[in-house]
């Protein structure tokens, strides 16, 4: 029988926010013992420093820039999921799958055409944004809008998965959990913030950490439902986080906090915005407690699940990510060493906070303040949280992108991973042969994705 898949993302979850990776700063014991019977991925990358650009690679397979999805403003839709593209709940429905969507979309927020239930998604239940509140929310379930009844959102998502497990547990599924924990703004119930009211952190960190330990705790229910019904052993789970870690804000509530020591956060394409955690179980497939420490980028699970289902990739897609499923059970197999990033605010900046790693190799070309920030946010983001019938009704933010000037870029960095993990020493000057060549890749990469960006021709 075809195996469930359950591919369970986390939003702005680092490394050092699971328990079994910080020395119990942190409360999950779910995903402490799921981590324990899965395949761990040391070196799991997403697909770029934010979200909705990781989020269409991860159900594409392809780099974000041939996708359109390129940046958070849904008000403007720039984190639509083009039209053309295949998702792989498409390629699952038609092979069969029942498939539903539970959580965060964030692939295309005011307009019907790029609805979940359009892009391969039988069911859903959702908010289609990029971030909203844990109390006063907003959600579509299926036909129907709900609003906020006194439940904490993230235990909604997990009552609804559940429901969804139940409901097809004599079929094949694929379910999409999107929790949106722990994606500001800060909230959770006194209960699980409680616990890390003693610990040296600042209370934006304890009420964060709250959230994860919330979280977790629907993680593990979800968990002992396919293990109720019967469904643990042919159920693929995959947990991953779309990007590394938020940090910044100011005094009680600033966020940095321990990420297993990696440079970057949440935005930035250094190890701390992009290495993210990531395990897989299958108990009828593939043999857990494992590690495995090949480089695992977001493109690849597309190619990988439909490998595990035994589902043909759709044949006339591009894929950028390959399946390294022969890798996952410990074989000799294909997978990739070279993989790049770039992301900026609006039109993509090829010379900004782009990155290309090739082997232990990483190249890195720093962000440009000038192209980092978006002045339209403060203005939009509530509307787009608690008001979204105004954006549905009257259509995208037409205002023209905001002029700039973006100044020249500063000399790319060049880390080798292998002795310096944690990118302290920059080492372009000592090796100019391997920043050129790296550099040119890096360019040359670029310009691939951006000619694969300009013929989308969806109306924005």
């Amino acid at each position: 029988m075809k195996p469930n898949i359950l591919l369970i993302l986390a939003d702005d979850l680092g490394c050092g926010d699971i328990g079994a990776f910080n020395n119990g700063l942190t409360q999950t014991p779910a995903l402490d013992a799921l981590l324990r019977e899965s395949v761990c991925l040391t070196q799991s990358y997403a697909a770029s420093p934010v979200c909705n650009p990781s989020r269409a690679c991860l159900l594409t397979g392809r780099y974000p820039h041939r996708t359109g999805s390129i940046d958070t403003l849904e008000w403007r839709g720039l984190e639509r999921l083009a039209l053309r593209e295949t998702t792989l709940a498409d390629v699952l429905q038609a092979a069969g799958y029942a498939t539903g969507l539970v959580g965060k979309w964030h692939l295309g927020a005011f307009d019907e055409r790029y609805h979940p239930r359009r892009r391969g998604f039988a069911e859903s239940v959702c908010f289609r944004g990029g971030m909203h509140d844990y109390y006063a929310w907003r959600i579509e379930h299926g036909d129907s809008v709900l609003r906020g009844d006194g439940r904490y959102l993230t235990d909604v998502w997990t009552d609804e998965a559940i429901q969804f497990i139940e409901r097809h547990q004599r079929e094949p599924f694929f379910l999409h959990l999107a929790y949106n924990a722990p994606h500001t703004p800060l909230q959770a119930p006194i209960e699980d913030i409680a616990p890390f009211f003693d610990s040296p952190t600042t209370r934006g960190v304890q009420t964060l950490y709250g959230m994860i330990r919330r979280m977790d705790q629907g993680i593990g229910r979800v968990l002992d439902t396919l293990q109720r019904l019967g469904l643990r052993e042919n159920t693929i789970v995959l947990f991953a986080s779309d990007n590394g870690p938020q940090f910044g804000g100011e005094g009680a509530y600033k966020l940095d906090r321990f990420n297993c020591h990696f440079y970057g956060a949440k935005g930035s394409v250094h190890e701390g915005g992009i290495r993210v955690p990531a395990m897989l179980r299958w108990p009828a497939g593939l043999d857990g407690a494992h590690t495995r420490d090949a480089m695992v980028h977001f493109s690849d699970w597309f190619p990988t699940l439909l490998a595990m289902a035994g589902v043909a990739p759709p044949p006339d897609r591009h894929l950028d990510g390959v399946n390294v499923l022969p890798m996952l059970r410990g074989e000799t197999g294909q997978t990739c060493t070279k993989r790049f990033w770039q992301w900026n605010r609006y039109t993509p900046v090829g010379t900004c906070n782009a990155a290309v790693r090739d082997g232990d190799w990483k190249l890195v070309r720093p962000a440009i303040a000038e192209a980092m920030d978006a002045p339209c946010a403060k203005q939009w983001l509530k509307i787009s949280m608690y008001e979204p019938e105004i954006l549905i009704a009257q259509g995208l933010v037409r205002d023209p992108e905001p002029a700039r000037t973006i100044p020249s870029p500063a000399p790319p960095e060049l880390y080798n991973l292998a002795h310096d993990p944690y990118e302290s020493t920059n080492i372009a000057n000592q090796h100019p042969n391997q920043t050129r060549r790296l550099l040119h890749d890096l360019e040359s990469w670029f310009e691939s994705v951006e000619r694969d960006r300009s013929t989308i021709n969806d109306a924005r």
